[in-house]
C-alpha cells in the first residue's frame, strides 16, 4: 500500500466516530425513559378516539329523539354560541383526539356526583329509558362507561348516578355551552394493578369525554362517557412480534457498531502493538504498513511512528557501522605513529644502536604525516556532521555558483549547459558543499574536464555532473556513498566527500545517485526546486 493511496483514501475522523458512539448511548437511555410515556400518550388517544366515535352514535340517536318529539312538549338547553357552531357548508367536521400525557390535560379524580337543583324532566327521563339498552350494548362491548345527561346536567341514563347532576364537573359544564370536551383523570381502582403495571402511566388514568347533543343549534343533552386506557403491557404481547423485530434490529445495530469500533480502533491498536513488539525484537519486516488503519488519526500515528522507529532503525545501523569504520581508520595512522615514537623514543637512550640523521627525519615525516591524515579525517567527520544537521531552507540560482567553482577548481574545464537560471532551494554554502564535493572526487580520479547540466524537473533542479575521469568499477558501484571508503587512500583520500554530499543534500530535500555506466562517470543531484 502506498503512501499516496492512504492519503487519497477516506476514512473517518476518531472524533467522528467518538461522536456517533456517544450519541448513540445518550439516544438508547432516552428512548429507553420515554417509550413508555409516548406508547401510553398513543394508547390515550386510541381510547379518546374510540370515545369520541362512540360518543357520536349516541348522540345522533338522542338527537332523533328529541327532535321526534313536539316543540312544546320537552325544553331545550342553552343556545350555543356563533363562534362554536359549526360551519353549515363544511361536509365534515372531525373531533380529533388531543389529551397529552405530557402536557396539563391531567386533572384530580372525578368529582362526586350531587343531587340536582330541579327534578328532571320526565321527557328527558322517557328517552334515557330508550337509549338505555344501546347504551348497555355498546358498554358491553367497548367497556366504556356511559352517562346520558339533560340539558341542565343531570343523569337520566346510566348504570349509575341516574337523577343525580354532575353539570359543576369541568368537561361537562363545557359541553352543557355546546362545546366538546375530554380530559385524563386520576383513577382510583378498586383493586391494586400487578406490580410490574407500575411502570404505565395509563393503568392509573382515565379518560372523560362530554359530547353536547345538539338540536336548532341548542344544547340537548351531553353524551358523558369514560374508559380506562388499554395497559401498555397488553398491547406489547399483541404486537409481541414486531417488538421481536424490533430487539433484533437493535442487536444488530450494537453488533455493527462493536464491529465499527474493532476496525477501526480495536483491531489497528492491537496491530501495532504487535508491530512494536516485533521491532523490540529487532523483525525489520516489522516497518511494513499495516493491514488496517481504521481513521486518518490512526493512520497518520502510525505512519509516523513506523517510519521513526525505522528511521531510528536505519540510524542506528549507521552509527554502529560508522563506529566501526571509524575506529578502523583511525587505528592505522595511530599505530604508524605510535611504532615511530617508540623508535625514536628507544633511540635516544642509552643504546647501542642509535638512528643516524636520515632515519630520524623519515619517523617524523611519517609521524607528521600520520597526523595531518586524522586531523583531514576529524576536518571531514565534521562536515559530515553538519551536512546531517545543516539547517534547512536558504535559496540561491544555480548559475552564481559557476564562477567560484570555477576559482576554487582551476585544474578543471568546466563547461556549462540547460537552464542553470532556476532557484534552487538550498543556501549557496550549502549548494557549495555538494558541488564542491562532487568537483574534488573528480579531481582526484583523474578529471580534466567536468560537463554540467541543468534541467527542470517537476518539483526539483536536475543537475547531472560528469567528468572524464577514471571509471568507476561495478565492484565499488554500490559502495561509493559508503562513508570512509575510497580507492585513493594512498593520497589523503578520506572517502568522506561523497558521504557528505549526500547528507547535505538529504537534509535539504534532495538527493543524489551515480548513473549508470553507459554515461560514464556522472552523478545525478535533484535539488529542491523553488
Amino acid at each position: 500500500m502506498t503512501s499516496a493511496s492512504m492519503t487519497s483514501k477516506w476514512r473517518p475522523t476518531l472524533g467522528l466516530i467518538v461522536f456517533a458512539v456517544l450519541a448513540t448511548v445518550i439516544a438508547l437511555p432516552l428512548v429507553g425513559l420515554f417509550f413508555f410515556r409516548i406508547y401510553d400518550n398513543q394508547l390515550i388517544h386510541q381510547t379518546q378516539s374510540e370515545l369520541i366515535a362512540q360518543s357520536s352514535v349516541i348522540a345522533a340517536i338522542y338527537a332523533k329523539e328529541v327532535e321526534a318529539r313536539p316543540p312544546a312538549g320537552i325544553q331545550l338547553g342553552a343556545e350555543i354560541a356563533p363562534e362554536f357552531r359549526p360551519d353549515p357548508s363544511d361536509k365534515f367536521a372531525p373531533i380529533r383526539p388531543a389529551l397529552d400525557l405530557a402536557g396539563n390535560d391531567l386533572l384530580a379524580r372525578r368529582p362526586d356526583a350531587r343531587p340536582p337543583e330541579f327534578p328532571p324532566d320526565p321527557a328527558y327521563l322517557e328517552i334515557g329509558q330508550r337509549l338505555l339498552p344501546v347504551i348497555v350494548q355498546t358498554q358491553r362491548v367497548m367497556l366504556s362507561g356511559f352517562r346520558i345527561l339533560d340539558p341542565r346536567g343531570t343523569v337520566i341514563a346510566g348504570r349509575r348516578e341516574v337523577g343525580l347532576s354532575l353539570a359543576h364537573v369541568g368537561e361537562v359544564a363545557a359541553a352543557l355551552q355546546g362545546r366538546y370536551r375530554a380530559v385524563l383523570r386520576v383513577r382510583i381502582s378498586d383493586k391494586p394493578p400487578p406490580p410490574i403495571y407500575s411502570i404505565s402511566r395509563g393503568t392509573g388514568l382515565r379518560v372523560f369525554s362530554a359530547m353536547p347533543v345538539v338540536v336548532d343549534n341548542r344544547v340537548a343533552g351531553v353524551v358523558y362517557t369514560s374508559r380506562t386506557p388499554s395497559n401498555i403491557f397488553r398491547h406489547l404481547y399483541e404486537e409481541k412480534g414486531k417488538f421481536i423485530l424490533a430487539g433484533v434490529a437493535v442487536l444488530g445495530v450494537t453488533m455493527i457498531i462493536g464491529l465499527i469500533f474493532s476496525r477501526t480502533i480495536t483491531r489497528p491498536m492491537h496491530e501495532l502493538i504487535q508491530r512494536i513488539a516485533e521491532i523490540k525484537q529487532g523483525n525489520r519486516d516489522a516497518f511494513r504498513p499495516l493491514a488496517h488503519y481504521g481513521t486518518r488519526e490512526f493512520a497518520l500515528l502510525s505512519r509516523s511512528f513506523l517510519g521513526m522507529a525505522e528511521s531510528l532503525s536505519h540510524r542506528s545501523d549507521h552509527i554502529s557501522t560508522f563506529a566501526a569504520h571509524l575506529t578502523h581508520e583511525l587505528k592505522s595512522p595511530l599505530t604508524s605513529i605510535k611504532g615511530a615514537a617508540e623508535l625514536l623514543q628507544d633511540s635516544g637512550a642509552a643504546s647501542p644502536e642509535q638512528l643516524t640523521g636520515p632515519e630520524r627525519s623519515r619517523f617524523l615525516n611519517n609521524i607528521l604525516s600520520d597526523t595531518e591524515r586524522i586531523d583531514v579525517m576529524v576536518r571531514r567527520l565534521r562536515e559530515l556532521a553538519q551536512a546531517e544537521a545543516a539547517q534547512q531552507g536558504g535559496s540561491v540560482v544555480l548559475e552564481s555558483l559557476i564562477g567560484d567553482l570555477r576559482r576554487r577548481f582551476s585544474g578543471l574545464a568546466i563547461k556549462v549547459d540547460g537552464t542553470l537560471d532556476r532557484v534552487i532551494g538550498m543556501s549557496a554554502e550549502n549548494a557549495l558543499i555538494v558541488l564542491s564535493h562532487l568537483f574534488d572526487n573528480a579531481g582526484r580520479h583523474n578529471a580534466t574536464e567536468l560537463n554540467i547540466a541543468a534541467s527542470n524537473d517537476t518539483d526539483a533542479v536536475r543537475v547531472v555532473v560528469r567528468n572524464n575521469g577514471d571509471a568507476i568499477s561495478e565492484h565499488n558501484r554500490d559502495r561509493i556513498f559508503d562513508a570512509f571508503f575510497t580507492t585513493r587512500r594512498d593520497s589523503g583520500g578520506t572517502g568522506m566527500g561523497l558521504a557528505i554530499a549526500q547528507a547535505m543534500l538529504r537534509a535539504n530535500g534532495g538527493s543524489i545517485r551515480l548513473l549508470s555506466p553507459d554515461a560514464g562517470v556522472a552523478f545525478e543531484v535533484k535539488f529542491p526546486a523553488r
